[in-house]
């Protein structure tokens, strides 16, 4: 038995005209379950729930990298470099650009007591907050300052994770500092790292390489990766220990960093190259009879014989780069003790570069 078939057509429902929502009705969207209204409501209820909330508790002090902030992260590095510095519990540390604080709270642990050093108002709060009601909270002293330009405080030992851009700065200030500190342990760029102990004949050698053997000692300690910094900086850095060589060397330093600043301008030129160009001959000349000067009034005449005064800047450069021991040579093939003798020579010989 089959039932014949009936086609069946449905009306389509109808809502009541009483209950049909208009568009043009305002109070539309208030009735209609997920609309946009409520949306956007629940939105801004988040966003201004999220910014009640207490700072330290989902949110992160935002590092300031054109002040050269990158923040080290990894405990562990951060152990390592506070163990390579040696401390004792009788020392005051000094410490360069504390930042958040990560590595002020182990140094504190280990120290008599520290020293920051910190140009960021936002990280002198952050890094005093870490400190407020503990035990290390009279140990630690915030200055708020510039370190270039601050004067540094008695202390027997530097740490720092230094920003890039005051590296140089930051390293001559330190080598010049008295009285002299027990050693710096200091993270620096890569590249500027290796050049603190770059020998002559290497790429990297150069009047920074010079200047910081002569006065201080400097040991390769560890390679950080850049992922252990938030944000990453686009370059690996290096951790170094420096210790000043003390006593110092027996030398005039400004008169030898002015003869190594002129030498390394050019460094793969050869001396004579350097040395016998119009505005150096002239800068020479003029200190030459300013020395000359101050030896007459002071009734200190040198030891050269009348001739031997008389003669210019040139002609005592080409006696000297003549010599066996200079002839043809040049500043990236010359070590510390090249550059000693060369500048006894031309002191004696009345040439003097500042």
């Amino acid at each position: 038995y089959h039932r014949p078939y009936r086609s069946i057509q449905r009306q389509p429902a109808t809502m009541p005209k009483n209950k049909r929502i208009r568009r043009s009705d305002p109070t539309a969207a208030s009735s209609a379950p997920y609309s946009l209204s409520d949306k956007s409501s629940s939105n801004n209820n988040d966003a201004s729930s999220s910014r009640n909330k207490p700072e330290g508790a989902s949110n992160l002090v935002a590092p300031n990298t054109s002040l050269g902030q990158h923040f080290l992260k990894n405990p562990a590095v951060v152990t390592a470099i506070v163990a390579k510095a040696g401390l004792k519990s009788t020392d005051t540390v000094l410490e360069i650009g504390p930042g958040t604080g990560n590595m002020t709270i182990p140094l504190l642990q280990q120290s008599k007591n520290v020293v920051a050093i910190e140009y960021d108002t936002r990280m002198v709060r952050e890094v005093l907050k870490r400190v407020e009601g503990t035990s290390s909270e009279r140990k630690l002293k915030v200055i708020q300052g510039d370190a270039i330009k601050t004067r540094f405080p008695f202390f027997d030992v530097c740490v720092a994770n230094v920003p890039y851009q005051i590296s140089s700065a930051l390293v001559f200030k330190l080598l010049s500092h008295r009285p002299m500190f027990r050693c710096a342990v200091m993270m620096f760029q890569e590249e500027f790292a290796l050049r603190l102990t770059a020998r002559p004949g290497e790429a990297l050698y150069c009047r920074l390489s010079v200047n910081c053997q002569l006065l201080a000692k400097v040991d390769q300690l560890m390679k950080v990766g850049r992922n252990n910094f938030r944000p990453p900086p686009k370059v690996e850095s290096r951790v170094v220990r420096i210790e000043l060589r003390n006593p110092p060397p027996p030398v005039n330093f400004t008169e030898w960093d002015g003869m190594i600043r002129l030498i390394f301008n050019r460094k793969n030129k050869t001396l004579r190259s350097v040395l016998l160009t119009k505005p150096t001959i002239k800068m020479l000349n003029e200190n030459m009879r300013t020395q000359r000067a101050l030896n007459n009034s002071n009734n200190n005449n040198m030891a050269d014989d009348d001739e031997e005064k008389e003669k210019g800047a040139d002609e005592i450069i080409e006696e000297v780069v003549a010599m066996e021991q200079w002839k043809d040579k040049r500043a990236n093939k010359l070590d510390l003790d090249d550059f000693l003798a060369l500048l006894a020579e031309f002191n004696k010989r009345g040439v003097h570069f500042a």
